[in-house]
């Protein structure tokens, strides 16, 4: 839907017409998984596919919210009843985007808001990311707050962590907000320092693929949590701040000085070589050898499969039967547990790896996937 569509829609549903409409879209990682929540390195880029808010001012200390895509009425909320864990809906997002704003101290009185979304939910793919970063850019231009993206992206990580309680790292919110079209971001998510690495792939004969598996997951559940109690108490183990601190060189070393903590070591041996994955990525990126990334990618979901124990039967036949059809490499994408994978493909194979992932899903009796090209595209932004 798009940017009219939507400010039609929000004068329909509330009769006036609203003071502007935003865009914030979602994401692709294209490599480092789980490893922003250790302070580490990520590669997100953003998609085509994007949510889109028409937003007005409100002086009352009341939030009016909607969103076409998931039916129901407008939602009503007071501004000072927002509480971290009261929501259990949807809602939850914006809500806490607005709580998040309000606590650091900006003074937002409000507002009427209607969404539209093509962000697929529970794909591995930031819908949640996108939903807050939309709201957060508009109400940071209604009410001229001056934050930098990077602080938007702070403030919606703090949102998700707190007032919705998903325990995630700032690669989601800051791809939404920071991502440049043609280019992939290389971040570090300690110190938010954002390189943007050229990755036109089309002009090179290649597409990258996202094989959504359409099993959904949701990174509430307590897996992704035990996941990152893990690392911390890796990382308290190694005496680091986070296990990015550990070495790449010393990895064996630190592996051996956690004993018989196997589930621990799984998970500090995934963080680590992801880091050092990232790395790899954007030197053979910077070197023009772009090709030779698909090993990197595939080596990654192994360890997100064996080591970090993410994946699942859908998304390993996703790598599986696309490395057997001639992909240059694949990996799942996102937080894990269902959602979608990555296929990066010479342009001429694409529609005989997309032939041979969805015969294999059907031999086993998976749902049929869905699979679209991604093409890195631009951050949030004012649409209209």
């Amino acid at each position: 839907m798009g940017a009219q569509q939507v400010r039609e829609g929000f004068t329909e549903l509330y009769g006036t017409e609203p003071d502007g409409v935003w865009s914030a879209p979602g994401r692709v990682n294209l490599i480092g998984e789980h490893t922003d929540y250790n302070d580490g390195f990520v590669m997100p880029f953003a998609l085509p596919h994007v949510t889109t808010a028409a937003v007005a001012r409100r002086t009352d200390g009341v939030l009016r919210l909607h969103s076409s895509d998931i039916g129901g009425g407008v939602v009503e909320l007071a501004l000072d009843t927002l509480e971290p864990g009261t929501d259990q809906e949807w809602t939850a997002y914006p809500a806490g985007v607005v709580w998040a704003l309000r606590e650091a101290g900006h003074p937002v009185t409000g507002a009427d808001v209607h969404l539209a979304s093509t962000v697929p939910t529970g794909a591995g793919l930031s819908s949640s990311a996108a939903l807050e970063v939309v709201i957060a850019l508009a109400l940071n231009d209604l009410y001229e707050l001056g934050l930098q993206r990077w602080q938007l992206a702070r403030l919606c990580q703090r949102a998700e962590n707190v007032y919705v309680g998903a325990p995630t790292g700032i690669m989601d919110q800051t791809a939404s907000a920071c991502c440049e079209a043609g280019h992939a971001l290389f971040l570090d998510t300690r110190d938010l320092s954002q390189r943007q690495i050229p990755f036109d792939l089309a002009a090179e004969g290649m597409r990258l693929l996202v094989v959504d598996t359409q099993v959904k997951h949701a990174h509430s559940g307590g897996e992704y949590g035990k996941r990152r109690a893990g690392c911390e108490k890796g990382a308290a183990l190694l005496g680091v701040d986070a296990l990015r601190d550990v070495p790449y060189g010393e990895l064996d070393s630190a592996l051996d000085r956690l004993g018989d903590e196997e589930e621990v070591r799984r998970l500090v041996r995934h963080v680590v070589t992801e880091d050092h994955r990232v790395e790899r990525v954007v030197a053979l990126l910077e070197a023009g050898d772009t090709r030779a990334i698909g090993p990197v990618l595939t080596e990654g979901h192994a360890s997100l499969r064996d080591d970090f124990q993410v994946s699942c039967p859908e998304l390993d036949l996703v790598v599986e039967a696309a490395n057997a059809a001639g992909a240059l490499g694949a990996r799942m994408t996102g937080g894990g547990f269902g959602g979608s994978a990555i296929v990066l493909a010479e342009t001429a194979d694409v529609d005989t790896i997309t032939k041979a992932v969805e015969e294999a899903f059907a031999a086993a009796g998976f749902k049929a996937p869905r699979t679209f090209e991604a093409v890195p595209s631009a951050g949030a932004r004012k649409a209209d």
